[in-house]
C-alpha cells in the first residue's frame, strides 16, 4: 500500500544517506589524516557527530524525506541538492565559528566532496530501490474507477504516470456507455463494486459519476465505507467551468482558483519579504553608499538637472508608487509618456552606459525596502502603458497581483527593452504569469544570476 511503500523508501533513504556521510568521514580520515594524539582524536569524533546532527537537521527543515518529496525522484533530488548546500554552509559556519583549529581542512573539503559523490551514487540508489518495492504486490495501492468519461481517462492517465505505487484494476460503467476499448477490463454492473472491491483487496474507489447523476453512488458510498474501502468522488467540473482550475479549502469549504499562487500563502509572502529585505539591506550598504555618488557626479557634469529620475507606475493591486531610477536621460517633457527608442536623442552618453548595464535600476533596491517593489516580479510600467497594455491583452491585469521587481522571467529570457509590437507585450504578460503560478525562492535566485549572465552577454536589446 502507498503509505508502506513511503514508509520503506524513508526509512531505506534516511540509513543510506547518513551511512554515506559516514563513510565518507572515516575514508578522508584514512587518506588525509595521519594517526591522531588522544587529544585531537577526541576533536575529530566530535566533529563527526557535528557533521550527522547537521545533516539530520538540515533534511528536517528542508523537507528532504518528506513523503511528498521522496515520491518523485526529481524532486527528492532538487530537495537533496539544497540540503546538501545548506549542509556545506554550516559546516563551514562550525568551522569558522567554533574556532575547531584541531580538525584539518583539508580532510573537511575532501568529506564534503565525497558526501556529495555519494549522495549522487545514492539517487540513483533511489530508483533501484523504489522498482524494488512497486514490484512487491502487497505495496501496490490497488484502486477501481467508477465510470468511464473524459475525467476516468485522465485519472487513469494520471495513475499511470505517477510514480505513487497506485494500480488500477478496472473501470465501472453501464455497456451502452462504452465505445471505445480499453486498457483495462469494464464492469457493467454498478451493484457488484464493493463486492469486487472486497474480493480484489481493493483500497480506494474512485468515482466519475457524481451522485447527482445516479444516486446509487450514495448506497456504493456507504457500502464501501462500511468495509472500511476509501471511496473518493471525482467530480466533472467542465459543466461549469472549461479551463484547469485549482482547488483550495477556505475551512472546509473548496474553493475554485483559476490558478495556483504561491505566493497566497502567508509563510511564502514571509519567505520572499526576507529575501528581499536581506539583499535590498547588503545592496544599499555595500553598493549605493559608493555608486550614488560615483554616478552623481557623472550624471550631474554632463547634464543639468536631479541625480535621480522618480516616475509614477503602476504597483501591486495596480495602486502607483513612485520608482526610482539613476537619471538617464537629458531632463524632457515626454519622459512619462514615450519609452525609450533605439538611438534616443534624449540619452545621455553615461545614460547610455548605465542603461546597457542596468546601473539605472539600482536606487529600486530602496523600493524593495521600502515595500513597493520585489526584487524579482514583473517589470513595473508607467500608467499610461498599463491603460494601453491591459486592452491589448485580456490577462494583462492579473501580472499586478504581484509587486514589480527589479528583473523578472520576461527579461531572463529576452523580453527587455523597448515594446515595439502587440505580440511582445502578449509574451511578457505569459511569462509574467508563469512566474506567478511557480514562485519558489530558489526561482528567484535562478532569475538574479540570468540577470547578472544576461547584462554582460545579452544586453543588445537595452538602449
Amino acid at each position: 500500500m502507498r503509505h508502506k511503500l513511503r514508509n520503506y523508501l524513508q526509512n531505506s533513504l534516511v540509513v543510506l544517506d547518513l551511512l554515506i556521510l559516514n563513510i565518507a568521514f572515516l575514508l578522508a580520515k584514512a587518506l588525509i589524516v595521519a594517526p591522531l594524539h588522544a587529544n585531537y582524536l577526541i576533536a575529530y569524533i566530535e566533529f563527526s557527530v557535528v557533521f550527522n546532527v547537521i545533516w539530520i537537521i538540515i533534511s528536517v527543515i528542508a523537507r528532504t524525506y518528506s513523503s511528498k518529496t521522496i515520491m518523485y525522484f526529481e524532486n527528492f533530488t532538487k530537495r537533496s541538492v539544497q540540503a546538501y548546500f545548506l549542509w556545506n554552509v554550516a559546516i563551514l559556519f562550525y568551522l569558522f565559528f567554533g574556532r575547531a583549529i584541531e580538525v584539518s581542512r583539508l580532510f573537511t573539503l575532501f568529506c564534503m566532496l565525497l558526501f556529495g559523490t555519494g549522495l549522487l551514487i545514492n539517487r540513483f540508489i533511489y530508483l533501484v530501490i523504489s522498482n524494488y518495492y512497486k514490484k512487491r504486490n502487497h505495496l501496490f495501492n490497488k484502486v477501481m474507477i467508477v465510470g468511464f468519461n473524459e475525467t476516468a481517462k485522465k485519472l487513469d492517465a494520471y495513475f499511470e504516470e505517477e510514480s505513487v505505487n497506485t494500480k488500477v484494476l478496472c473501470f465501472f460503467e453501464s455497456a451502452e456507455k462504452v465505445t471505445e476499448l480499453t486498457k483495462h477490463p469494464v464492469y457493467n454492473d454498478l451493484t457488484t463494486v464493493v463486492e469486487k472491491a472486497i474480493e480484489w483487496d481493493v483500497q480506494e474507489i474512485f468515482s466519475t459519476i457524481t451522485p447527482e447523476e445516479n444516486n446509487f453512488i450514495y448506497t456504493m458510498m456507504n457500502k464501501a465505507e462500511m468495509e472500511c474501502i476509501r471511496f473518493k468522488i471525482v467530480p466533472n467540473l467542465s459543466m461549469f467551468i472549461n479551463q484547469p482550475v485549482v482547488m483550495n479549502y477556505v475551512g472546509n469549504v473548496p474553493v475554485l482558483s483559476l490558478r495556483s499562487e504561491p505566493l497566497d500563502d502567508v509563510s511564502n509572502r514571509i519567505k520572499k519579504r526576507a529575501f528581499d529585505v536581506i539583499v535590498s539591506v547588503f545592496v544599499i550598504v555595500f553598493v549605493l553608499t559608493w555608486l550614488i555618488p560615483l554616478l552623481g557626479i557623472l550624471i550631474l557634469l554632463e547634464s543639468k538637472g536631479p541625480l535621480f529620475f522618480s516616475q509614477i507606475r503602476s504597483g501591486k493591486n495596480n495602486k502607483p508608487f513612485y520608482c526610482y531610477k539613476f537619471r538617464s536621460m537629458k531632463v524632457n517633457s515626454n519622459a512619462n509618456t514615450v519609452q525609450a527608442t533605439k538611438n534616443d536623442n534624449r540619452v545621455t552618453r553615461v545614460g547610455s552606459i548605465i542603461r546597457k548595464t542596468s546601473l539605472d535600476e539600482f536606487p529600486q533596491f530602496i523600493n524593495v525596502l521600502k515595500g513597493e517593489m520585489s526584487i524579482v516580479g514583473p517589470r513595473p510600467h508607467m500608467i499610461k502603458h498599463t491603460k494601453d497594455y491591459s486592452k491589448i491583452v485580456d490577462q494583462y491585469m492579473i501580472r499586478q497581483f504581484l509587486k514589480p521587481g527589479i528583473t523578472g522571467w520576461a527579461q531572463v529570457n529576452g523580453y527587455r527593452g523597448e515594446i515595439t509590437d502587440d505580440e511582445q507585450i502578449k509574451n511578457r504578460v505569459t511569462d509574467d504569469l508563469w512566474y506567478l503560478e511557480h514562485w519558489n525562492v530558489w526561482l528567484d535566485i535562478k532569475i538574479i544570476f540570468l540577470t547578472v549572465y544576461n547584462i554582460f552577454f545579452k544586453s543588445k536589446d537595452v538602449y
